[in-house]
Protein backbone atom coordinates (compact mmCIF):
# COMPACT_ATOMS: atom_id res chain seq x y z
CA UNK A 1 0.00 0.00 0.00
CA UNK A 2 2.91 2.34 0.69
CA UNK A 3 4.23 1.80 -2.83
CA UNK A 4 0.79 2.46 -4.32
CA UNK A 5 0.44 5.72 -2.36
CA UNK A 6 3.92 6.80 -3.43
CA UNK A 7 3.13 6.06 -7.08
CA UNK A 8 -0.07 8.10 -6.95
CA UNK A 9 1.74 11.06 -5.40
CA UNK A 10 4.61 10.86 -7.88
CA UNK A 11 2.26 10.88 -10.84
CA UNK A 12 -0.25 13.44 -9.60
CA UNK A 13 -0.31 16.91 -11.13
CA UNK A 14 -2.11 18.35 -8.07
CA UNK A 15 -1.86 17.25 -4.45
CA UNK A 16 -3.71 18.58 -1.41
CA UNK A 17 -2.61 17.66 2.11
CA UNK A 18 -4.74 18.13 5.24
CA UNK A 19 -2.95 17.86 8.59
CA UNK A 20 -4.28 17.83 12.12
CA UNK A 21 -3.18 17.63 15.74
CA UNK A 22 -1.66 14.16 15.37
CA UNK A 23 1.35 15.35 13.40
CA UNK A 24 2.08 18.02 16.02
CA UNK A 25 1.58 15.55 18.88
CA UNK A 26 4.56 13.64 17.48
CA UNK A 27 6.63 16.77 18.20
CA UNK A 28 5.36 16.89 21.78
CA UNK A 29 2.57 19.45 21.31
CA UNK A 30 -0.44 18.50 23.48
CA UNK A 31 -3.70 17.85 21.65
CA UNK A 32 -5.91 19.02 24.57
CA UNK A 33 -8.41 16.30 23.71
CA UNK A 34 -8.98 13.14 25.72
CA UNK A 35 -6.86 12.00 28.66
CA UNK A 36 -4.31 14.52 29.85
CA UNK A 37 -5.95 17.36 27.98
CA UNK A 38 -6.50 19.60 30.99
CA UNK A 39 -4.59 22.73 31.90
CA UNK A 40 -4.92 23.32 35.63
CA UNK A 41 -8.58 22.30 36.05
CA UNK A 42 -9.73 23.73 32.73
CA UNK A 43 -10.59 22.04 29.45
CA UNK A 44 -9.76 23.68 26.14
CA UNK A 45 -13.48 24.14 25.57
CA UNK A 46 -13.63 26.23 28.76
CA UNK A 47 -10.98 28.69 27.61
CA UNK A 48 -10.94 28.84 23.82
CA UNK A 49 -14.15 30.85 23.45
CA UNK A 50 -15.05 34.52 23.05
CA UNK A 51 -17.15 34.29 26.23
CA UNK A 52 -14.20 33.03 28.28
CA UNK A 53 -12.04 35.87 26.96
CA UNK A 54 -14.66 38.47 27.85
CA UNK A 55 -15.03 36.96 31.31
CA UNK A 56 -11.34 36.58 32.19
CA UNK A 57 -8.87 37.66 29.48
CA UNK A 58 -5.89 37.29 31.81
CA UNK A 59 -6.69 33.63 32.51
CA UNK A 60 -7.16 32.89 28.83
CA UNK A 61 -3.88 34.59 27.99
CA UNK A 62 -2.06 32.66 30.74
CA UNK A 63 -3.16 29.45 29.01
CA UNK A 64 -2.08 30.68 25.59
CA UNK A 65 1.22 31.99 26.91
CA UNK A 66 1.87 28.55 28.41
CA UNK A 67 0.97 26.88 25.09
CA UNK A 68 3.25 29.24 23.18
CA UNK A 69 6.10 28.21 25.48
CA UNK A 70 5.44 24.51 24.82
CA UNK A 71 5.33 25.04 21.08
CA UNK A 72 8.47 27.17 21.06
CA UNK A 73 10.33 24.30 22.73
CA UNK A 74 8.98 21.77 20.18
CA UNK A 75 10.69 20.99 16.89
CA UNK A 76 9.25 19.99 13.52
CA UNK A 77 9.41 16.24 13.04
CA UNK A 78 10.17 14.14 9.97
CA UNK A 79 6.56 14.43 8.79
CA UNK A 80 6.69 18.22 8.75
CA UNK A 81 10.06 18.10 7.00
CA UNK A 82 8.87 15.62 4.36
CA UNK A 83 5.96 17.90 3.44
CA UNK A 84 8.28 20.90 3.17
CA UNK A 85 10.70 18.96 0.96
CA UNK A 86 7.84 17.68 -1.25
CA UNK A 87 6.77 21.30 -1.78
CA UNK A 88 10.33 22.35 -2.65
CA UNK A 89 10.62 19.57 -5.23
CA UNK A 90 7.34 20.41 -6.92
CA UNK A 91 6.26 23.98 -6.18
CA UNK A 92 3.34 23.81 -8.62
CA UNK A 93 0.17 21.92 -7.84
CA UNK A 94 0.76 21.45 -4.11
CA UNK A 95 -1.45 22.81 -1.32
CA UNK A 96 -0.96 22.29 2.41
CA UNK A 97 -4.01 22.86 4.61
CA UNK A 98 -3.62 22.56 8.37
CA UNK A 99 -5.90 22.64 11.38
CA UNK A 100 -2.88 23.29 13.59
CA UNK A 101 -2.01 26.68 15.04
CA UNK A 102 1.55 25.94 16.17
CA UNK A 103 3.53 27.04 13.10
CA UNK A 104 5.62 23.85 12.92
CA UNK A 105 4.94 23.48 9.20
CA UNK A 106 6.36 26.94 8.56
CA UNK A 107 9.36 26.26 10.77
CA UNK A 108 10.04 23.09 8.77
CA UNK A 109 10.17 25.21 5.61
CA UNK A 110 6.65 24.95 4.16
CA UNK A 111 5.75 28.19 2.38
CA UNK A 112 2.20 27.83 1.10
CA UNK A 113 0.34 26.92 4.29
CA UNK A 114 -3.37 27.63 4.66
CA UNK A 115 -4.13 27.81 8.39
CA UNK A 116 -7.81 27.02 8.94
CA UNK A 117 -7.69 27.77 12.66
CA UNK A 118 -5.28 30.71 12.70
CA UNK A 119 -1.94 30.88 14.50
CA UNK A 120 -0.67 31.06 18.07
CA UNK A 121 1.89 33.60 16.87
CA UNK A 122 -0.61 36.14 15.58
CA UNK A 123 -2.05 38.71 17.98
CA UNK A 124 -5.10 40.77 17.04
CA UNK A 125 -6.27 44.01 18.65
CA UNK A 126 -9.83 43.90 19.95
CA UNK A 127 -9.97 47.67 19.48
CA UNK A 128 -8.51 48.74 16.14
CA UNK A 129 -8.31 45.25 14.63
CA UNK A 130 -4.60 45.48 13.86
CA UNK A 131 -2.83 42.12 13.50
CA UNK A 132 0.84 41.40 14.02
CA UNK A 133 3.21 38.44 14.32
CA UNK A 134 4.68 38.16 17.83
CA UNK A 135 6.95 35.24 18.79
CA UNK A 136 8.01 36.55 22.20
CA UNK A 137 7.83 33.86 24.90
CA UNK A 138 6.75 34.74 27.46
CA UNK A 139 4.87 37.86 26.49
CA UNK A 140 5.88 40.87 28.61
CA UNK A 141 2.42 41.48 30.06
CA UNK A 142 -0.86 39.63 30.25
CA UNK A 143 -3.16 40.47 28.69
CA UNK A 144 -0.92 42.20 26.11
CA UNK A 145 -1.81 45.59 24.68
CA UNK A 146 -1.80 47.03 21.17
CA UNK A 147 1.12 49.33 20.36
CA UNK A 148 -1.08 51.35 18.00
CA UNK A 149 -4.14 52.10 20.14
CA UNK A 150 -3.57 50.53 23.55
CA UNK A 151 -6.47 48.13 23.10
CA UNK A 152 -6.39 44.59 24.46
CA UNK A 153 -4.88 41.97 22.18
CA UNK A 154 -6.33 38.50 21.67
CA UNK A 155 -4.73 35.36 20.22
CA UNK A 156 -5.09 35.15 16.45
CA UNK A 157 -6.74 31.73 16.56
CA UNK A 158 -10.25 30.57 15.75
CA UNK A 159 -12.18 29.95 18.94
CA UNK A 160 -15.15 27.65 19.42
CA UNK A 161 -18.18 29.34 17.93
CA UNK A 162 -16.20 31.53 15.52
CA UNK A 163 -16.09 31.21 11.74
CA UNK A 164 -12.95 30.11 9.93
CA UNK A 165 -10.90 32.71 8.01
CA UNK A 166 -12.54 33.06 4.64
CA UNK A 167 -9.35 33.21 2.59
CA UNK A 168 -7.91 30.03 4.10
CA UNK A 169 -11.18 28.12 3.80
CA UNK A 170 -11.70 29.23 0.20
CA UNK A 171 -8.18 28.13 -0.71
CA UNK A 172 -8.70 24.77 0.99
CA UNK A 173 -12.01 24.14 -0.77
CA UNK A 174 -10.53 25.12 -4.12
CA UNK A 175 -7.56 22.77 -3.67
CA UNK A 176 -9.72 19.85 -2.50
CA UNK A 177 -12.03 20.34 -5.46
CA UNK A 178 -9.33 19.92 -8.10
CA UNK A 179 -6.61 17.75 -6.55
CA UNK A 180 -5.82 14.36 -8.01
CA UNK A 181 -4.57 13.06 -4.64
CA UNK A 182 -5.50 14.13 -1.13
CA UNK A 183 -3.37 13.11 1.85
CA UNK A 184 -5.07 13.24 5.25
CA UNK A 185 -2.44 13.07 7.99
CA UNK A 186 -2.81 13.11 11.75
CA UNK A 187 -6.38 14.33 11.90
CA UNK A 188 -9.44 12.72 13.47
CA UNK A 189 -11.54 14.09 10.58
CA UNK A 190 -14.40 15.04 12.88
CA UNK A 191 -14.01 18.82 13.17
CA UNK A 192 -16.00 20.68 10.53
CA UNK A 193 -15.75 22.34 8.12
CA UNK A 194 -12.22 20.88 7.70
CA UNK A 195 -13.58 17.33 7.79
CA UNK A 196 -15.79 18.13 4.79
CA UNK A 197 -12.70 18.54 2.60
CA UNK A 198 -12.15 14.77 2.42
CA UNK A 199 -15.58 13.83 0.97
CA UNK A 200 -15.35 16.90 -1.27
CA UNK A 201 -12.09 15.67 -2.78
CA UNK A 202 -13.45 12.14 -3.08
CA UNK A 203 -16.56 13.31 -4.94
CA UNK A 204 -14.34 15.30 -7.31
CA UNK A 205 -12.46 12.13 -8.23
CA UNK A 206 -9.36 12.39 -6.05
CA UNK A 207 -7.60 9.39 -4.59
CA UNK A 208 -7.50 9.74 -0.80
CA UNK A 209 -4.53 8.55 1.25
CA UNK A 210 -5.00 8.48 5.01
CA UNK A 211 -2.04 8.48 7.40
CA UNK A 212 -2.99 7.93 11.02
CA UNK A 213 -2.15 5.75 13.98
CA UNK A 214 -5.76 4.57 14.24
CA UNK A 215 -8.96 4.32 12.24
CA UNK A 216 -10.95 7.56 11.83
CA UNK A 217 -14.20 8.62 10.18
CA UNK A 218 -12.11 9.39 7.07
CA UNK A 219 -10.93 5.79 6.80
CA UNK A 220 -14.06 4.71 4.98
CA UNK A 221 -13.38 7.26 2.24
CA UNK A 222 -9.69 6.45 1.88
CA UNK A 223 -8.39 4.52 -1.11
CA UNK A 224 -5.36 3.66 1.02
CA UNK A 225 -5.15 3.83 4.82
CA UNK A 226 -1.62 3.69 6.19
CA UNK A 227 -1.43 3.01 9.92
CA UNK A 228 1.48 4.69 11.62
CA UNK A 229 2.92 7.99 12.77
CA UNK A 230 3.10 10.83 10.24
CA UNK A 231 6.80 11.23 10.96
CA UNK A 232 7.37 7.63 9.88
CA UNK A 233 4.90 7.23 7.00
CA UNK A 234 5.03 10.60 5.22
CA UNK A 235 8.74 10.39 4.32
CA UNK A 236 8.10 6.94 2.84
CA UNK A 237 5.40 8.14 0.45
CA UNK A 238 6.52 11.70 -0.28
CA UNK A 239 10.28 11.47 -0.73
Amino acid sequence: MTQQARAWLTGARSVCVLTGAGISAESGVPTFRGAGGLWREYRAEDLATPAAFRRDPKLVWEWYDWRRGLVRAARPNAGHEALAEFERRRPEGFTLVTQNVDGLHERAGSLRVHRLHGSLWIVRCTGCGNESWDERVPLPGLPPRCDACGGMLRPGVVWFGEVLPEDALDAAVAAASVCEVMVVAGTSAVVYPAAALVPLAKRAGARVIEVNVEETPASGLADVSLRGASGTVLPLILL
